[in-house]
């Protein structure tokens, strides 16, 4: 369920936007007891918040007019833009929470929002089923457990690692969680789908904000980049602008082009140049050129 605070921040949110709100929607919405909403408007006043009861069918909450003066801080294309964003994400979230912040967006508005904008991921069972470990992690970030992980490195090496749980985070459609490794005493990322196991085995202290903050921007498994050129078709050059930019594409033949990026000299980077098939040749450097040959004859050597 919703925390308190946010509960108070999305009720200022929706009645900065709505003349009139009734307890009974404020209640749906959050699912909660109108004794708890009439509870949360008392909290508001208190905090100099000017909300006033309006009496009869058509009452409710409001705000004084004057309150609401300048403090529209979205207007109809940004809240259009959220929800598209929403949308498309609603695949890769708990639906639940998804809906209720789809639900107190479209709550600032009192028109309707028809998006002209599409945004869709696709709906694979493994980022379904993915879902319930998000669902565990995000239970223990909240309530400061204690996780024990039996955990699969890049290497294939099994461990079982024990963690204090601190952020989940989306980079490229894959969820990592980041985290202190009391083994390591030091912090890690750790990819959600090479877990095989989560259990919960006690409770943490967090460690200071700041120390993990500071932290936090080394959260992604770091690997040193080399520059990379590469001698790409026509047909894939609109995959490396998406990635790269215009700039890092160049044309050399009216078929060809030249691809000048960096990449990491591990597997997952010669998996995506292998992923292109006979569309993509590195030219430069060769020492690259040569571990991503042999990366290619070991994958041979299984159909032998």
């Amino acid at each position: 369920m919703m925390k308190k605070i946010e509960r108070l921040i999305s009720i200022v949110m929706i009645l900065l936007q709505k003349k009139v709100v009734s307890a009974s929607e404020f209640s749906r919405l959050f699912q909660v007891t109108k004794r708890t909403i009439q509870r949360d408007m008392e909290t508001l006043s208190y905090a100099n918040i000017p909300i006033y009861a309006i009496y009869g069918a058509e009452g409710g909450y409001a705000l004084m007019d004057e309150y609401k003066f300048d403090k529209r801080l979205l207007n109809n294309h940004d809240i259009e833009n959220i929800l598209v964003a929403l949308g498309g994400f609603e695949r890769l979230i708990t639906n639940e929470e998804i809906q209720m912040t789809i639900q107190k967006i479209k709550g600032m508005t009192s028109t309707d929002i028809s998006p002209n904008l599409d945004l869709t991921f696709y709906d694979w069972t493994g980022r379904s089923e993915i879902k319930e470990d998000i669902l565990v992690v995000k239970q223990a970030i909240e309530n400061n457990w204690l996780l024990k992980l039996e955990y699969v490195d890049q290497k294939g090496n099994k461990t079982d690692r024990v963690v204090e749980p601190y952020t989940l985070h989306i980079s490229e459609m894959h969820w990592y969680l980041y985290g202190y490794s009391i083994e390591r005493e030091d912090y890690r990322t750790f990819k959600l789908t090479r877990i095989l196991d989560i259990q919960k085995v006690g409770s943490f202290v967090p460690r200071s904000n700041k120390e993990y903050k500071e932290r936090q921007d080394k959260h992604i498994e770091y690997q040193s980049l080399i520059g990379v050129e590469l001698e790409i078709d026509i047909s894939v050059r609109d995959q490396f602008i998406e990635r790269y930019g215009k700039n890092a594409v160049t044309k050399v033949t009216s078929r060809s082009y030249l691809a000048t990026i960096e990449l990491p000299e591990n597997p997952f980077a010669f998996q995506f140049i292998a992923g292109f098939g006979n569309k993509v040749k590195i030219t430069k450097p060769e020492s690259f050129m040569e571990k991503y040959v042999n990366f290619l004859e070991e994958a041979r050597k299984l159909y032998r």
